[in-house]
């Protein structure tokens, strides 16, 4: 399945009531499209960092009786899982579409990838785009628009703590732009990119 863009029918799926009728919407008409995101992408996020890159598509497996709120495909360099790892993400809440570069609450090694995250912070951010958002929490929807170095701070000493960046678009941006989204898509892990390989790559340049 080629991707052919969010629709309206998409978004809506976070407004049906019940875990089951949801789960069975969103397997319905959002998980291929996360899917053939995964293929999609997978390839051009592996020329960019010269890892192998694999697509986790969420599964939700461990709900009993919440209904999702969001719903993505995730992209690390193991192909057992992401969680652990210095990853990306596409994926939607009912309000908008995210991309992200996301380090998350399970990462393992967080005080080292906060230090080299500072020691090459003034390099990376200037060549960050200026509508590139931050998030602290991948549960919530809600963005940080000014990075704050305190984020660092947190990340590297808080056991939870969480840094997201990238790029959303508004579910009406997301329905416009159609198939057209993954021309954006691409632009954006290519400018991603580089926060992935301060925080992998050795020696830290």
């Amino acid at each position: 399945m080629t991707f052919t863009g969010f629709t309206k029918e998409d978004f809506d799926v976070f407004s049906i009531e019940g875990l089951e009728p949801r789960m069975e919407a969103l397997i319905a008409t959002v998980r291929p499209k996360l899917e053939s995101l995964g293929a999609q992408f997978s390839p051009l996020l592996t020329s960019l960092t010269g890892d192998e890159i694999f697509p986790h598509v969420a599964k939700h497996a461990r709900r009993t009786v919440h209904p999702p709120k969001d719903t993505w495909v995730a992209f690390a360099a193991d192909k057992r899982g992401y969680k652990k790892h210095p990853h990306f993400q596409i994926g939607l809440w009912g309000t908008h579409v995210f991309v992200w570069f996301a380090i998350i609450n399970e990462a393992v090694h967080k005080k080292e990838i906060a230090e080299r995250l500072k020691a090459q912070q003034t390099q990376l951010l200037g060549n960050l785009p200026a509508k590139f958002v931050w998030s602290m929490d991948h549960t919530q929807p809600a963005i940080v628009e000014t990075f704050d170095p305190q984020m660092l701070e947190r990340l590297g000493t808080i056991k939870k703590a969480e840094l997201l960046c990238g790029q959303t678009f508004s579910k009406e941006q997301a329905i416009e732009r159609g198939d057209r989204l993954s021309e954006d898509i691409e632009a954006i892990f290519s400018k991603l990119s580089p926060l992935y390989e301060a925080v992998t790559k050795w020696p830290v340049k």
